[in-house]
């Protein structure tokens, strides 16, 4: 009970009991009246024996103390104490919050390194199978066969792909290898065998779901009917599924899901699921060997030449200004040209592109993007690896860029006549960007699209490396301004502008955003280190986020020995974005 409450307890009990001993002293006794005369008569019995009948009187009122009297007397004593401890407690906390945000608000001034993270190596990804989470059903005893058609671009359909898995858990099904997209924007025909490793794919998920290359042909012969096609509706959460696929599949044995991606819930009740979401996306889909390879050879090109090295996902290319609805003062030839492509986007509406800026919603430039990676203190001789397809405007959009970064490589630059292969197919030129921007020292993003979105995902995972997307709301208004203020006053404001878009461990926070960029069931805390430096404790106090700050030392210090385990945190509500096309249904794809 609360202290007020024992307090309160305590009184009325001790009352009580002193009510009942003064009732039980004051009761009158007539056999006593008669003999008084009597005893008065007999004055000259002993003192002794006076004495004894006292003691005995007095033995007799202390056997009749009442317990509750006893009790009412501890609980009082008790509400003091507890009276006492609850202020001190009470002090105790408000002094510690205090402490906290002194130490925070110290800590937020300090300067970011901007290559690395100086707290990523206390996290590290995990999406180990629990140990309730069943084995696969086998082909011959699952509901039946799971046919999905991805959509979109590589990283769009990549999601699709990780979706597919869980769905197929969810639903005790066998999923057959998913059917790529050869119909969207970028008319790739590639299959999944072109693009990933489909036997190392089956064989790491064997535990978790089983996989097959195709229905058995014996299976397909039986049928009385074609399989059953459906398309699920955005997000649909597993009792979607459970209630409206199950049946479909447990009656026709076979159904296909079309354009399938961002089909399942972003968030998952279930921990184990968002575990197999990690496998699948971390894991399990790794490229065919082809486009493993070049994209390695590519890494270490550039390693040769800089022992450190940037990648930036420029997107800056036509169809992307397209959609964005954005104006880059190109005049009314811009215009013509944007507003053409933007025609493939039926459902687009109508948008100011003066209000698209002001909202963040439109890319850099690339000469905006090098200001920014000076401001933040990335010298002349940094060396940059540019992920990109057609960059809009050509060599006058990329020269202010170049310029700022002198050392300045694409994949085409690098890999000469061992690209040739490759260029016919745009997933897989975008799988050799993937690679190198995924083994990259900082990676760059333009935009908040799907390769954006997969690959921060995925450098959280692996340790929180560091990952900057430009706070472009802020940035826009700042760019416009700059040339009313000095080099030093405009690198202080970016710096300023980029705290929080870092990559920063803090950044983390369950609920928010995509799974695919914030994979926060799957990242994990190390115990805490006995050789850790003494500076552990205040990065432990900027790391708080995951948890409440004001638990955090003694939360670190109390786990010192235990198990590694999931970070845990207290629900935050989803930021709400405005609508794009990607989440609206069934319409053409937001560009990869």
């Amino acid at each position: 009970m609360g202290v007020n409450k024992a307090w309160r307890f305590s009184v009325i009990l001790a009352n009580l009991a002193l009510l009942q001993q003064q009732n039980g002293n004051h009761s009158p006794s007539r056999r006593g009246g008669k003999h008084h005369h009597h005893q008065h008569q007999h004055h000259h019995h002993s003192h002794n024996e006076w004495w004894r009948r006292w003691r005995s009187s007095a033995t007799q009122q202390r056997r009749k103390i009442p317990w509750s009297l006893v009790c009412g007397l501890m609980l009082f004593i008790l509400g003091l104490i507890s009276l006492f401890t609850g202020h001190v407690a009470s002090d105790l906390e408000w002094y510690s919050q205090r402490l906290v945000k002194h130490n925070l608000g110290r800590l937020r001034r300090e300067p970011i390194d901007k290559w690395k993270s100086k707290y990523s190596n206390f996290f590290y990804g995990c999406s180990e199978r629990g140990r309730n989470f069943a084995p696969a059903k086998h082909e011959r005893s699952s509901n039946g066969y799971l046919l999905i058609a991805a959509s979109g671009g590589l990283n769009q359909q990549r999601t699709g792909i990780t979706d597919a898995v869980v769905v197929a858990r969810i639903l005790n099904a066998t999923l057959v290898i998913p059917e790529l997209d050869h119909h969207s924007y970028w008319k790739d025909d590639s299959d999944f065998v072109n693009i990933f490793d489909v036997d190392w794919f089956i064989s790491y998920l064997a535990k978790d779901v089983t996989i097959v290359k195709r229905v058995p042909d014996k299976f397909m012969r039986s049928m009385e009917k074609p399989p059953y096609t459906m398309r699920v509706p955005r997000k649909s959460p597993p009792e979607y599924y459970i209630d409206q696929v199950l049946p479909i599949l447990l009656r026709r044995r076979v159904v296909q899901l079309t354009k399938f991606d961002y089909r399942l819930a972003n968030n998952l009740d279930d921990e184990q699921l968002q575990k197999l979401r990690c496998r699948v996306n971390y894991h399990a889909l790794r490229f065919a060997k082809p486009i493993q390879d070049i994209g390695q050879r590519l890494v270490m090109k550039v390693r040769k030449m800089a022992k450190r090295f940037i990648a930036i996902h420029l997107r800056f290319e036509p169809d992307m200004l397209a959609f964005s609805g954005c104006y880059y003062g190109g005049g009314e030839k811009e215009k013509f040209e944007l507003g053409e492509i933007r025609k493939r986007w039926a459902t687009l509406p109508d948008l100011s592109a003066e209000e698209e800026r002001a909202r963040g919603k439109c890319p850099l430039t690339p000469h905006e993007v090098g200001l920014m990676l000076r401001a933040l203190g990335f010298a002349n001789d940094t060396y940059i690896y540019v992920a990109s397809g057609e960059i809009y405007g050509g060599e006058d959009t990329l020269r202010p860029l170049k310029e700022l970064f002198p050392n300045f490589y694409t994949k085409e630059m690098l890999a000469n006549e061992e690209l040739k292969p490759f260029l016919p197919f745009s997933s897989r030129l975008a799988a050799i960007d993937y690679i190198v921007c995924d083994e990259s020292d900082v990676f760059v993003t333009n935009n908040n699209g799907n390769m954006a979105k997969i690959l921060a995902g995925r450098r959280r995972y692996a340790g929180h490396k560091r990952t900057i997307r430009p706070n472009a709301k802020r940035l826009s208004a700042l760019l416009m301004e700059r040339d009313k203020m000095d080099w030093d006053t405009f690198a202080k404001k970016v710096k300023s502008c980029q705290r929080g878009f870092m990559g920063e461990p803090d950044e983390m926070r369950p609920g928010r955003g995509e799974f695919h960029e914030y994979p926060s069931p799957c990242i994990c805390e190390k115990p805490f280190s006995n050789d850790g430096s003494s500076n552990d404790e205040a990065h432990l106090l900027e790391q708080a986020p995951m948890n409440s700050k004001a638990k955090v030392p003694s939360k670190y210090m109390e786990e010192k020995q235990s198990e590694k385990r999931p970070l845990r945190s207290e629900k935050r509500s989803t930021r709400e974005e405005p609508a794009s096309l990607r989440e609206m249904e069934d319409v053409q794809n937001f560009p990869d």
